[in-house]
């Protein structure tokens, strides 16, 4: 019944959906770090390693943007050759975000609202599985309603960095992680359910996959990260580095100095 229902309704409405999401993921990934900019919280003055991080971010955000553009004006030929850009991308965003993972956890203990275990386990989780939903929507891209949610929900999983800068996370410990990370990662797919049940009646089961697994491999993560074993590596990681001379637990972050 599901198959039916969206094989028999006309497709601009949908494109409109995605593409008018698509401008709310890309803002809302650029808002938190134009926000710190703003606010002085964040400034240019930072390693090579950060700006190139920067940089593959900020291609990929106008990679899905652009590439859900040309599908909503049409251009579906251009859409194809474009497309061949996020087999690429893909696995640098991974390699950079494993980068920046590891070095603030190094240099200085990481984010203090995340326990470091948690932050060191959790976040490369969430890495990779943005990654193989993502090329699972490469290798289902025949199938558009497959390939356009499964990619939306990889999209999702890499907001929780930019949430983290527009909300108080300091004051979300010790649920910051799962608020600022996994629940906007839920939340943006339950609006493409939504408009499912709308539009059609039914919510395409990738929508369920792509939330299903991301939630069951954070879960797994958050398991391993608390476990002794993950206290254990998690101390080995930071092993002579100034990040050791830091709780591994959350805490409130210290005033400035005036």
């Amino acid at each position: 019944m599901a198959t039916i229902a969206f094989s028999a309704r006309a497709d601009r409405g949908e494109t409109r959906f995605f593409f008018i999401m698509a401008c709310v993921l890309a803002a809302t990934i650029l808002a938190g770090f134009i926000l710190n900019i703003v606010t002085g919280l964040s400034n240019f003055d930072v390693p090579w390693l950060v700006h190139v991080h920067a940089l593959v971010m900020v291609s990929w955000v106008g990679l899905y943007l652009a590439q859900n553009m040309l599908v909503f004006t049409g251009d579906i030929a251009l859409h194809r050759r474009l497309g061949w850009g996020a087999v690429v991308l893909v696995p640098v965003v991974v390699v950079m975000g494993l980068q920046i993972t590891s070095w603030p956890l190094r240099t200085r203990g990481g984010p203090p609202f995340f326990g470091q275990n948690e932050f060191l386990f959790s976040n490369p989780v969430m890495l990779f599985t943005f990654a193989g939903t993502a090329a699972w929507a490469i290798a289902v891209r025949r199938d558009t309603r497959w390939h356009r949610r499964l990619m939306f929900c990889a999209m999702a999983m890499l907001t929780g960095p930019s949430v983290g800068r527009l909300v108080p996370a300091a004051f979300l410990i010790p649920y910051a992680w799962e608020l600022t990370a996994i629940l906007p990662a839920v939340l943006f797919p339950v609006i493409g359910m939504l408009a499912d049940k709308r539009r059609y009646g039914v919510v395409h089961p990738a929508w369920l996959w792509g939330v299903g697994v991301m939630l069951a491999l954070q879960v797994l993560s958050a398991l391993v990260a608390s476990s002794p074993w993950g206290t254990s590596v998690t101390e080995q990681f930071l092993a002579g580095s100034p990040g050791a001379e830091r709780a591994m637990e959350a805490f409130f972050p210290p005033a400035p100095p005036a």
